[in-house]
């Protein structure tokens, strides 16, 4: 095995590294030479244990803090530990039980469970619990009304089938009537519930170039009520327990705790960082400064995507220090995704 520099590392600078960074990770203090000959398990020298280290630390896998003459793990030593030297272990059934219930198969919106998603990371964890609100238009349409409002304004009442019912206002370049808008209402019902957003107005833009007069008419209100209620919605991220990053010393910093927690609340970089984790099935790990935003350096993310019916919706993920349980938290929000998506899978189907 090598590292990212190419150094070639033999067993006894593998069970080291292993050694130093499981300890590391359970205490949070730089490791000694002492410590990792009791716990190592290797009949070598303390000085053959020092010169490993000085090769490790020499390949940039471990760093000697100045206070301390014990070693702590760089981020390029802890993803190389990720990658290669953590033993994943299938997530304790007790705990699957815990997440079956807070993901309930019952009627649900896709904002519900996907907010219970991010508290429960949270507490499962005890780290931040982001997840991706999905998109609207992602969900097939069960039912639409309009209702006529002042000034060419037109009050749009759409049901989709994740249960979520969306009301939004919507401005036309003329007044419609109830009668216009009770047409335009029961031909999208009739032919098009069950299919998503941007399917329908595709098919009523297809279908208008067809039209005849008569029909040309009432599809050209159902075209702009379409165009109009449909207009995508901005993205959202859920955030959960992020005062329990408080309670690690590595983050306590105050100046560093406020720029993380201003990152939370204008939530741009993050969700930038969650779609493209969104965007890949299975598991991501972004450790320090490989999310590529200063926010987040000292910090490790860990994702995985969801979905329902074939498509990515989005991402959940903690957020953490850069010394948290990989071992665990990975196999927690694998698990939150998966039945996460099975949720959403129920609820999309549920026509």
């Amino acid at each position: 095995m090598r590292n990212q520099q190419g150094h070639e590392l033999d067993i006894r600078a593998r069970r080291l590294l292993r050694t130093l960074i499981a300890q590391y990770l359970a205490d949070g203090e730089p490791v000694g030479s002492r410590t990792l000959s009791r716990s190592s398990g290797l009949d070598v020298s303390p000085a053959t244990i020092r010169n490993i280290m000085a090769d490790l630390e020499e390949a940039g896998l471990v760093a000697s803090p100045h206070t301390s003459a014990g070693r702590i793990p760089t981020p390029r030593g802890l993803r190389l530990f990720v990658d290669s030297l953590i033993e994943l272990q299938p997530l304790p059934q007790d705990d699957i039980v815990r997440l079956q219930r807070e993901l309930p198969p019952g009627p649900s919106t896709a904002r519900d469970l996907v907010g219970n998603a991010s508290a429960l990371l949270s507490a499962m964890t005890h780290f931040a619990g982001v997840v991706t609100v999905p998109r609207q238009t992602d969900f097939p349409l069960r039912h639409i009304d309009f209702v006529a409002l002042p000034d060419a304004r037109v009050l749009v009442i759409l049901v989709f089938s994740d249960n979520q019912v969306q009301n939004r206002v919507i401005q036309l370049a003329r007044p419609l009537d109830g009668r216009e808008l009770e047409q335009a209402a029961n031909y999208i019902n009739e032919h098009f519930v069950g299919l998503r957003v941007d399917d329908i107005r595709a098919h009523l833009l297809r279908e208008l170039r067809e039209a005849s007069s008569e029909l040309h008419r009432m599809l050209s209100s159902a075209v702009e009520l379409a165009a109009a209620s449909f207009a995508p919605q901005s993205e959202d991220v859920l955030i959960s327990g992020q005062t329990n990053l408080m309670s690690y010393s590595e983050l306590a910093n105050l100046d560093r705790l406020r720029e993380l927690f201003e990152a939370f609340q204008k939530k741009n970089e993050l969700l930038q960082l969650m779609e493209v984790c969104a965007r890949a099935p299975g598991v991501r790990l972004f450790i320090g400064e490989e999310s590529g935003f200063a926010a987040l350096d000292g910090c490790s993310v860990v994702t995985a995507s969801y979905g329902a019916q074939g498509r990515l919706l989005g991402a959940v993920g903690v957020i953490g220090p850069t010394r948290m349980a990989y071992e665990r938290v990975i196999p927690v929000v694998q698990a939150t995704a998966g039945l996460l998506s099975e949720a959403l899978n129920r609820a999309a189907t549920a026509l």
